[in-house]
This record gives structure tokens, sequence and C-alpha cells, in this order.
């Protein structure tokens, strides 16, 4: 699947293996959203309260991030082929098995289960990424592979509450869930014969002392910290925001929902084309990667206005030009990544970053039901929201003050 030179892939493969990546971080997404969008249905017929939503969408993040821990070593030393195979097979059992819970205590373990198999999701694709895309095409790939969440997440509330108020709550689980072995069977014969670019070996040992003493490691950390909180909010709580802000019913939230995730889309697709203009321009990588990241950090700016408006569609904008920002700021750190860091580490070191924004993610999904609960509204969380991504590259230029290519790329 190589044209013949050293590092060479063929434009079919390339296109063959992004289009995977892309579907399967799709269906990653499209399983964990359905419990949000369901929400009211199961709330009614189990009486769950704020409290009670809030400690599933926590552990959720709780068991992501434990399951993390593991990630990196799993997909590194297995490769990267054998180990997202194996995910999609875990977390598409666990999505049907949605269909069988009967109380809260059975829900957590499917999405405990759910979790462990979707944190496998990014960190897979970020090095299949690295290891098999030369340079020229990794940025867009990742720009377009970090675009499929938003499509998922635009697809699933537009057809999974009318589909579940047709045929049932049970089934929106099943059918859901079965999607991801039709994808599996695509992966496994669809990868075959692909070979990394250059001299970059498919597993490799993880140093994990040299790892963790790295600051570009802790770099990618802090970023994924202060960040990934703003997207587990809203992908966990923008249909209540809706439901409780402007009385929408679950038959009416797809459309706000999918304005959110199409204008995220975009953010993910136009961040893959904005750091390779301003490197034409002359911009050194450094001075490229933190202007487009300052760009996204002050559209996210606009979305605390949200709560300043009594129209839902408004709203909806407002909110999508933060999820917006957050795509496009979340794929210059992708990017980032992937030129900085040796590509045998690549996964490792996106694992420990999306162990550090589950947890942010934990925190901020717990704190929304303490502040609802309480009495403060969505206030203190969109105030986070719009202050993480100028936190986060103060943060980024303080660890580095001038980015780098890794050595070897």
């Amino acid at each position: 699947m190589t044209d013949g030179r050293k590092g060479g892939i063929t434009r079919g493969a390339a296109v063959a293996l992004v289009a995977l990546l892309f579907l399967g971080n799709a269906l990653n997404y499209v399983d964990r959203q359905v419990l949000a969008l369901l929400k009211p249905t199961l709330e009614a017929e189990f009486g769950w309260t704020d409290a009670d939503y809030a400690h599933l969408g926590s552990s959720f993040q709780i068991a992501a991030a434990g399951t993390l821990l593991f990630v990196g070593w799993f997909v590194d030393r297995l490769g990267v082929r054998i180990a997202y195979a194996v995910a999609v097979t875990v977390w598409s059992a666990a999505g049907m098995a949605h269909a069988l819970a009967q109380t809260v205590q059975q829900f957590v373990t499917a999405r405990i289960v759910l979790a462990a198999g979707e944190s496998v999701s990014t960190p897979a694709g970020l090095k299949a990424a690295a290891t098999y895309l030369p340079v020229r095409q990794r940025n867009f790939a990742i720009g377009l592979i970090n675009t499929a969440p938003n499509i998922g997440a635009i697809l699933t509330p537009l057809l999974i509450p009318p589909f579940a108020l047709a045929f049932g709550w049970k089934a929106a689980f099943v059918v859901t869930g079965a999607l991801g072995f039709l994808w599996l069977a695509g992966w496994w014969f669809g990868t075959r014969g692909l070979q990394p670019v250059g001299n970059v070996p498919e597993r490799a040992r993880v140093p994990w002392g040299e790892l963790l003493s790295d600051r570009r490691t802790w770099t990618v950390i802090g970023a994924k910290f202060c960040t990934d909180a703003v997207w587990w909010f809203v992908l966990f709580w923008m249909p209540d925001f809706f439901n409780r802000q402007f009385g929408l019913s679950q038959g009416q939230l797809g459309w706000p929902i999918a304005i959110i995730f199409t204008l995220a889309a975009l953010g993910a697709l136009t961040s893959g084309g904005l750091y390779p203009i301003l490197l034409a321009r002359g911009m050194s990588v450094n001075a490229a990667r933190k202007t487009s990241m300052l760009f996204y950090a002050l559209v996210v700016l606009a979305m605390p206005l949200s709560l300043q408006t009594g129209n839902p569609w408004l709203a909806a904008v407002l909110i999508g030009l933060g999820l917006f920002a957050h795509q496009g700021f979340s794929t210059n750190v992708f990017g980032m990544t992937a030129d900085i860091v040796p590509a045998t580490r690549v996964a490792s070191v996106i694992a420990l970053g999306a162990i550090a924004g589950n947890l942010s993610g934990t925190g901020i999904i717990e704190f929304a039901g303490w502040s609802l609960t309480n009495g403060l509204g969505y206030v203190p969380m969109f105030a986070i929201c719009g202050s993480a991504y100028l936190v986060a590259l103060a943060f980024i230029h303080l660890m580095l003050p001038k980015l780098q290519l890794s050595a070897g790329e």
C-alpha cells in the first residue's frame, strides 16, 4: 500500500485510512451522546435526579480516565490496527447493553464498560496518523478526524430522539451499538498492508520515565486539562440546558444541538487549514501554532453570552461558536503533539492528556449537578468555559516558549 518511496503512501490508502478513522471517531460520539438525548425519557421512567444524572456522567469520565492509564501502552505495544479493533468491539457491545439496564447501578456499569472501550479512539487515531501519514498530510488529516465527533453529534440528536419516540429507548441503544460491528469489518479488511512512514515502528516499548520527565508531555496534559472540561460539559449538559432554560421537549432538542455541533465541525475543519496557511506566509512553527490557538481562544469568549438571550436559536449559535473554538484549539493541540512528540510516544502522550481531560470533565459535570441543585444555575460553568482556552494557551507558552518539530520527523 506504499508508493515505493521511503515513507510513501498511496492517495487511495491514505483516503481509506482517514475515512475509517473518521467513521470510528464519529461512532464513538454517537454511542456516548445517546444517553444525554434520552435524559427526559429515562428521567421520567426511572425517577432520576440531577445528581443521579451527574453521577452517570462522572462515572463515565472516571472510568475513561482510569482506562487511559493503560491505553497508551495498549496501543503503542499492540499496534493501532489490533488495539482499535478490540476497543470498538468492547464499546459497541457495551452500548447495546444499555438496553438491558433497569437501575441506575446497571446504567453505571454499562457506562463504565463503554468508557473503557471508547477511551482508545483518540489515542489510536492520532497514533495512526503519526505512524502512517507523512507530515505534509498529517495536520489536515488530524483536523478531518477531529471533525468526526461533531458529525456524530450532529446526526445523533436529529435521528435518535424521533427514533426513540417511534421504537422506544431500548431500540436506540441497540441500533447505535450495532453500527460499531459494521465499522469493524471495514477496519479489519481496509487497513491490511499499511506500512509506517520512514522507520517508525508500529509497536514500541513505552519509556515511562523519559515520557513523564519531558516538558512536552506535561504541556499536552495541562492543555487538555484546561479545555476538555468545556467539551464534556456541552456534550453532557446541553440537552438539559435547552430543556431547562427554554422549555424545549425531547422532540425539539435535536436542532439546537445539531447547530452547536455543526459549528464545532467547522472549527475542526478550518483549524486543519489555518496552521499550514500561516506557515506558508512565513511564520515559524511556534508562531503559526500559537497564533492559531489564540484565534480560537478569543472566539470562545462568545459562549457565555448564551445565558443573556431568551432565544434558543441564538443561544445555540453562541454555544456553537464556543465549540467551534474548542475544536479549533483542540485540533491544534493534537497537531502540536504529533509534531513535537516522537511518533512512538504519541498514543501514550495523547492518552495522558485525555486522562487529564476526563478528570476535568468529571469535575465540571459534578459541579454542574451541584450548581443546579443549589440554585446557582449554569452561570459558573459558562464562566469556566469562557476563560479556559486563554489559560491553556498561557500554560503552553510558559511550558514551551518555542515549539519545535520532534527529532526524526
